[in-house]
């Protein structure tokens, strides 16, 4: 489809390569619409692996469909081979027959839409949350927030040019273990915490090495390459491959590693960004085309001197106990995705006593060991549990009835302070020298190659606007 719209669309883009200042695409004016109150709108964007049916059935497409007053009314994939068995599934489970689109700017066309729900590579989480905001269209966006650092600031400028709801998929911070645990850990329950640290495991198979081929039918491969260089068509850069090249994802540290630094940053109150960002790894025992590292080791510095340690093995590992790892003044605590353990000097109420070899090890430490069962009970949770519905969904489309981006568990700003991590990181890592952040510009100090990896070049017409 070849509308006024799509060429206007395409022009106002041609001027932003050029370095000229340009606003919202013309296409969006007037869209904007008054907050839904009874069903909302959703559509799905990116449908292969997170975002749909080909997640063990509990994607985005079936988190929607199950949660009351939503409905997916719209899927959009780039390999249209995708559309049958998503349809049928959405309509398994109750939902009426969604709209199957290939080009996601048709989605912000679309006035019958009220939310968009990104799953698609990283490389396009920018564009398309910018794009849906400027269109009126609140926005679910998947971990990690953006491509690149300047992406997600401009995200932020967007959310809050258009007023919209912008939660990001980082969706532990829903996890009712993980609320309780930041609530302890922030009012003291091990005293001041000086290092966090997150360890994420998770072996990851040998791509190997692939030649270019033919693009397959349905596939559109234009699309789905978007903002990134345009290369043949190769199996190892399509479906969920991609996760492993720099030019169209963040890597590990981006991937998963951003779910716990996240919940760290939190816990340790730090609404800020790192002074000093250091990194080292490497791609360890396999012949692949893969460019992303499959161990990699991150610092994070502090100005008030504390630390941030993240690091990621993909490899053969033993895996410890749990994810996250906290140092206080007072003790250390634990925390895994349903359970929080504590062991400190003053560890506050309803506390039991270590066993005794523990507690000698560890200085007559008392212990916390808090589970799911320990929580006080929340029926209307529990629920959503037994139904498999993710809360993080349920309380996105809470804040979008309500326009209280407040309430939102993990709102776009926040994302972009620990998304932002990742990127350091894997900046740290590709230049191979530690980093001097000025977290005020947003820019890395005296460092100009360093910088050159806060952006990127974008291939036309898939380019970022100067201003959003």
């Amino acid at each position: 489809m070849e509308s006024e719209n799509r060429r206007g669309f395409i022009k106002k883009s041609m001027l932003a390569s050029a370095g000229l200042t340009v606003g919202a695409p013309a296409y969006i004016k007037g869209f904007v619409k008054n907050p839904p109150s009874d069903v909302i709108n959703v559509a799905v964007a990116g449908i292969r692996s997170r975002g749909g049916y080909y997640y063990g059935g509990s994607g985005h497409t079936a988190q929607f469909t199950k949660i009351k007053n939503s409905r997916v009314v719209a899927v959009c994939d780039v390999d249209e081979n995708l559309f049958p068995v998503e349809i049928e599934q959405i309509e398994k489970l109750g939902g009426a027959k969604p709209k199957a689109v290939v080009d996601f700017r048709d989605l912000c066309d679309d006035k019958d839409i009220d939310a968009i729900s990104i799953a698609t590579p990283d490389h396009w989480h920018g564009l398309q949350t910018i794009w849906a905001c400027q269109a009126g269209k609140d926005v679910y966006i998947e971990k990690p927030l953006a491509w690149s650092l300047e992406e997600g600031r401009k995200m932020v400028d967007a959310a809050r040019k258009y007023d919209r709801i912008v939660q990001i998929g980082t969706n532990y911070r829903s996890n009712r273990i993980s609320q309780k645990a930041i609530q302890l850990l922030q009012d003291g329950i091990i005293g001041d915490i000086y290092m966090g640290r997150a360890t994420i495991f998770g072996h990851r198979r040998n791509i190997g090495r692939v030649p270019d081929s033919p693009v397959p039918e349905g596939v559109h491969w234009d699309l789905h390459r978007g903002p990134a260089p345009m290369i043949p068509f190769n199996k190892n850069h399509f479906h969920y491959n991609w996760h492993w090249y720099w030019d169209t994802a963040t890597g590990e540290f981006g991937n998963n590693g951003v779910h716990n630094i996240d919940r760290i940053r939190v816990a340790m109150k730090k609404n800020e960004h790192p002074v000093k960002i250091g990194c080292c790894g490497g791609f360890y025992a396999y012949d692949s085309d893969q460019e992303v590292p499959n161990l990699q080791v991150g610092t994070y510095e502090y100005a008030d001197g504390t630390i941030i340690e993240l690091e990621v093995r993909s490899l053969y590992t033993p895996k410890e106990e749990e994810g996250i790892i906290f140092c206080g003044t007072k003790g250390y605590a634990m925390l895994g995705d349903n359970s929080f353990k504590t062991f400190a000097k003053e560890s506050g109420q309803n506390l039991t006593k270590g066993d005794e070899q523990s507690s000698k090890r560890q200085g007559e430490l008392q212990s916390m060991n808090l589970t799911m069962d320990d929580l006080d009970p929340d029926p209307m949770r529990e629920e959503y549990e037994k139904s498999k519905i993710e809360y993080h969904f349920v309380n996105f489309l809470d804040c979008v009835r309500s326009r209280r981006r407040e309430d939102l568990n993990s709102e776009v700003e926040g994302g972009h302070l620990s998304t932002a991590l990742s990127h350091l990181g894997n900046i740290a890592y590709k230049t191979g020298r530690k980093l001097i952040f000025d977290g005020k510009t947003e820019k890395i100090v005296n460092d100009d190659k360093a910088n050159t990896y806060l952006t990127r070049q974008y291939r036309h017409p898939y380019v970022m606007p100067d201003e959003v």
